[in-house]
């Protein structure tokens, strides 16, 4: 059969999807994560925020649209909090959640609603071959911080680790070579929090990274939060050739007072000293972030606190959220409670406009930084007269040559910024 694999929201998954096409094609189905017709869709929803729910919903009438009698089936964030919201649409035949997403594979032809508890250990899903440039491989699910405004640990559960023996040996088959189908040039270790990636009990991102020295693929973390950040984690990465300088390391407001509401178990003061020991070992890294604009009773001068951060880190880039309610977190029981005050959507957009162009600013800035130095580039695509990828440091590159091979790394000098990233010369 024809089947679609559409997955929405974060890496992790975007990494189960792609376990669950590799597992039907071994069972010989046709499978794609593109758009397009197809007997069956099955759909891996998100919901860290409204709009990402409402977008699950939505998603399934496209699929309809493009086959009016198609199956669909649903599984992930958005149906682990609620699966009444599918059960109902149109040609939704079978609902489960974040446990045990492999059982699709088996249930193509079943019909219900199997949402199972919360998993304690750490579920094993397989990658054995690479759909493209770039290859995720998951280490680590769940989370402990319950963060006020969070509702993902609900979803995912407690923190669990994969055993470094799988990840090894994934990693292994993702970038041998093959002439049968293609080997990833670079491997994202992702998970919910990575920062609580553990090896028998004691936290193990420093030694996985050891064992990963001799990978013949650069090796990416998605992100990152910042009690990863030590002297002993950034010395090991410092070592090795094939580590990627791009940090993405979650901020979420730069206010201590709105810190502390978020439950973050930081401060402004800790955030910037692990910037400054980045950039002490990285001069050049890529330092990226997420923001959270106008959450609950966020004030004129906590959101000006939060500029003034911003600018002291120097974001090379930042994905700006405004602040939605998410029903059974602590947040929304504050804000119910009329403890926490909701703010206003208008001044809400306001000042996320305003962060946005902040950010487009500080990306110039980076990209500025960067120019006349040499990075290496792996080609991922061609757009117009262009060969586009990214650099290790996370750049986005365009780069005007000729007879270059797609999957392949080259060494760029930066000239300038150009359209949203940079435009690069062949060295």
């Amino acid at each position: 059969m024809k089947i679609v694999v559409y997955s929405l929201g974060c890496k992790v998954n975007q990494y189960e999807s792609d376990a669950l096409i590799s597992a039907l094609k071994k069972l010989g189905h046709e499978v794609t994560n593109e758009l397009e017709k197809a007997d069956i869709y099955i759909l891996n929803t998100c919901a860290v925020t409204n709009e990402a729910e409402k977008k699950s919903r939505q998603m399934i009438a496209k699929f309809n649209a493009l086959n009016e009698n198609a199956r669909v089936l649903v599984c992930g964030c958005a149906s682990e909090k609620d699966s009444k919201q599918f059960v109902k649409l149109k040609n939704v035949h079978f609902v489960s959640g974040t446990t045990n997403k492999i059982k699709l594979v088996e249930s193509l032809d079943r019909d219900g609603v199997e949402v199972e508890a919360l998993s304690p250990v750490y579920e094993n899903l397989t990658i054995d071959k690479a759909s493209n440039t770039r290859a995720f491989v998951k280490i680590q699910d769940g989370c402990n911080n319950f963060c006020s405004y969070c509702i993902i640990p609900y979803l995912r559960g407690r923190s669990r680790s994969r055993d470094i023996v799988s990840i090894l040996k994934e990693i292994d088959l993702l970038t041998a070579p093959s002439l049968e189908h293609m080997s990833a040039n670079e491997i994202v270790l992702t998970g919910i929090n990575l920062a609580d990636f553990r090896i028998d009990s004691a936290l193990g991102m420093t030694t996985l990274l050891k064992q990963l020295e001799n990978c013949p693929a650069r090796i990416r973390l998605g992100s990152m939060e910042v009690d990863l950040i030590t002297e002993e984690f950034l010395t090991q990465a410092k070592s090795m050739v094939n580590f990627c300088p791009h940090f993405h390391l979650s901020m979420q407001s730069g206010a201590n007072s709105v810190l502390k509401r978020m439950n973050r178990h930081y401060t402004v003061r800790k955030y910037l000293r692990a910037v400054k020991l980045i950039r002490k070992y990285f001069p050049d890294a890529n330092i990226t972030t997420d923001i959270i604009v106008g959450f609950a009773g966020e004030t004129p001068r906590e959101f000006r606190r939060t500029v003034r951060t911003i600018k002291k880190a120097k974001f090379g880039g930042m994905h700006i959220f405004p602040y939605s309610v998410r029903t059974g977190t602590v947040a929304e029981k504050m804000i119910t409670s009329g403890k926490w005050k909701l703010l206003n959507g208008k001044e809400v957009k306001k000042r996320a406009e305003k962060l946005n162009e902040l950010a487009k600013e500080l990306k110039v800035e980076y990209i500025k930084k960067c120019v006349g130095k040499e990075f290496v580039l792996l080609i991922e695509e061609v757009k117009d007269e262009y060969f586009v990828g990214t650099t290790e440091n996370y750049l986005k590159c365009y780069l005007k040559a000729q007879g270059l091979d797609y999957n392949s790394l080259y060494v760029v000098r930066v000239i300038e910024p150009f359209k949203d990233g940079a435009l690069v010369e062949l060295v």
